[in-house]
């Protein structure tokens, strides 16, 4: 992809050619402030006409048809095919076709990008803490989050899983993203790899490190090759304003914030 606006992202990843994948920044819209300018949410706040102008230039840029889901920072998923229309209730999708984009949009949420490494599926999640934790009652029942359902539905649809590879873009960093007890205690399962990604300060919180929970969970699941986000500053949503929106930023100061989106899809 050529002449793409400024500071957005093209996953370097040594995936199959026929996956393709596109993330991008606040810039090269048309939103006004607080919006500016390539706010891709149409429930922010945002003029629809200046919304439906970005979301047209994205799938312009792409050539692909991006499927926009409403995000509820649950756990379902859904399979994505050429009349799969926008504004379904899911936080992840995926697709085996050409023709559409799975789509994951966020202002600190962690997008992760799915693909089978021989390019025959694709797919997206919606990772903030909730959906990355799950709706777990118990010790046991911990680590059944956004990830692991997508995994369990591509599993199910008889897509083979034994060589995937992973992109994790921005999201809020772990010198940002501080967290009471509650969030910790969503993911803490015991294990040392989970209790490292949590980083005690003052008043009994904790700094979290939201792509080191991916990384984890990722892991479990047997993908091992991961590539985007490592948790360093540059990555982080909340300290770099000029290239990202972020909720916890922008919306204490601003009111709201936009949205960015975390593209992935099969050329034929």
């Amino acid at each position: 992809m050529q002449n793409l606006p400024k500071h957005w992202i093209q996953p370097d990843w040594p995936i199959n050619d026929r996956v393709r994948a596109l993330m991008t920044s606040r810039q090269g819209g048309v939103s006004s402030a607080p919006w500016d300018s390539m706010n891709l949410g149409d429930h922010v706040g945002d003029r629809a006409a200046d919304v439906q102008t970005n979301r047209e230039r994205l799938a312009s840029r792409i050539g692909q048809r991006p499927v926009f889901l409403q995000q509820v920072h649950g756990v379902a998923s859904v399979q994505l095919g050429a009349a799969t229309p926008n504004g379904l209730v899911a936080d992840a999708c995926w697709s085996g076709e050409t023709g559409v984009a799975c789509t994951i949009m966020v202002a600190d949420c962690l997008p992760v990008l799915l693909a089978d490494a021989a390019g025959r599926w694709v797919a997206a999640a919606h990772a903030g803490w909730r959906g990355l934790a799950g709706p777990a009652v118990s010790t046991q029942s911990k680590g059944q989050g956004v990830l692991e359902s997508l995994w369990s539905d591509i599993q199910r649809a008889g897509a083979d899983v034994s060589d995937v590879m992973a992109w994790l873009g921005p999201c809020i960093g772990p010198q940002a993203f501080e967290v009471g007890p509650e969030v910790l205690a969503a993911f803490d399962d015991g294990s040392p790899q989970v209790q490292a990604q949590f980083q005690p300060v003052a008043n009994g919180k904790f700094m979290a490190d939201l792509a080191g929970l991916a990384r984890v969970r990722l892991q479990a699941l047997g993908v091992t090759s991961v590539f985007g986000n490592d948790s360093s500053l540059p990555w982080c949503t909340v300290s770099n304003s000029a290239l990202f929106f972020s909720h916890r930023r922008d919306s204490r100061r601003l009111g709201q914030s936009g949205r960015m989106a975390a593209c992935i899809w099969l050329e034929s």
